[in-house]
């Protein structure tokens, strides 16, 4: 379902735990104020397992942020989250997904190659690291 700004306070717990530079509410705030595709996965008991945020950028989308809450991670909600992004990204009628991913996170990482996505570059010292250092991001695409 989409995201609402009620949902923020859930996402930013999840998004804290998650990473350890994480996204800011502001950051969230700004995607939903800028008409991002902001989504939220929820279990049945209502809480919050995982969302995604995709920025379109001509005729393909670019997946901003996409999280699963960390106790659920490894049970096929990552991929349900893709495929809601790979149909909405088709729906909009974009050819492709764009990401940026720390190769660092081999979870992730694996994700992606098994959907599909295919590394296309590397953004050096894209994200901020431990001790005033920074880490690359290696760029993928998803061509549907």
């Amino acid at each position: 379902m989409k995201m609402q700004v009620t949902d923020i306070e859930e996402v930013a717990a999840i998004e804290n735990d998650a990473y350890p530079f994480p996204w800011t509410r502001g950051n969230f705030l700004d995607s939903l104020d800028s008409g991002y595709d902001c989504w939220v996965l929820r279990e049945a008991d209502d809480s919050l397992a995982g969302y995604f945020l995709l920025m379109p950028a001509v005729d393909e989308n670019h997946i901003l942020n996409i999280t699963v809450r960390p106790d659920l991670q490894g049970r096929g909600l990552g991929r349900i989250l893709l495929q809601q992004v790979c149909a909405l990204t088709l729906k909009k009628g974009m050819q492709s997904i764009l990401l940026e991913v720390r190769p660092s996170n081999n979870r992730a990482m694996a994700v992606y190659l098994h959907v599909g996505f295919e590394q296309i570059g590397i953004r050096k010292n894209y994200y901020p690291a431990g001790a005033n250092l920074r880490e690359d991001a290696i760029v993928m695409r998803l061509k549907l």
